[in-house]
């Protein structure tokens, strides 16, 4: 047996105990498996899947032994303790951890979503209102360009500087929340939203012993 962490995959800190089949756990030389010419060792896994809770197999030597996840020691585990001679069943993209890593997603604040849906509706008023300015005209043959002219003197409505001012003010915004005296040691990892704590309702925190001490106060 041995024991292992599993904090790479799951984040819990605490050892878990991997166990031998017990076919082989009385085996003094591993090499009895490969030197046996008269049986044939086999193993039967189930396809790659995301659970890292559950294994179903089948060990094949002499006899069937049904394997669990107490006999998997999953890509990225940490051995504690003890020594461990294994079996590799699944490789590259197959592994749990390459299946359980997901693509970083790039974080929008709500601030964000409102301004892209003011823009997007005044962009669609001066749209509409250049096709309006176009039937007052009168339409001919080249109404299109006028189109084009009315919508491009319209184009002021939409705010586009407006964007490059909100990101210039989130660097300012995330500079002052590192220099603040009363929260010592802050450091702002995602400039895109840091206006986000000020739309805080509630705060769910787990693992507050790890990340406080065991220590947490709240200043209102």
């Amino acid at each position: 047996y041995s024991f292992i962490r599993t904090d790479q995959l799951d984040g819990e800190t605490d050892w878990k105990l991997r166990i031998a089949t017990p076919m082989t756990q009385s085996l003094e030389d591993i090499s009895i498996l490969i030197s046996d010419k008269s049986q044939t060792v086999k193993i039967h896994s189930e396809p790659p899947c995301l659970n890292i809770q559950e294994f179903n197999g089948v060990f094949s030597w002499k006899s069937e032994v049904p394997l669990s996840v107490e006999n998997m020691l999953w890509s990225g585990t940490v051995i504690a303790t003890g020594e461990v001679i294994g079996c590799v069943i699944y490789t590259g993209t197959d592994t749990r951890m390459v299946l359980n890593t997901s693509k970083p997603r790039h974080k929008f604040g709500l601030v964000d979503k409102e301004i892209n849906t003011f823009a997007k509706l005044l962009f669609l008023g001066s749209a509409t209102l250049a096709l309006v300015l176009v039937i007052l005209k009168g339409v001919d043959g080249l109404w299109y360009r006028y189109f084009v002219r009315f919508l491009l003197l319209l184009s002021y409505m939409v705010p586009l500087s407006l964007r490059v001012n909100l990101d210039l003010g989130k660097l300012v915004y995330s500079w002052f929340i590192q220099q603040d005296k009363d929260i010592p040691g802050s450091v702002v990892r995602s400039s895109t939203i840091p206006e986000e704590l000020g739309r805080i309702g509630y705060l769910l925190a787990d693992k507050t012993g790890t990340l406080t001490q065991n220590v947490m106060v709240f200043k209102r």
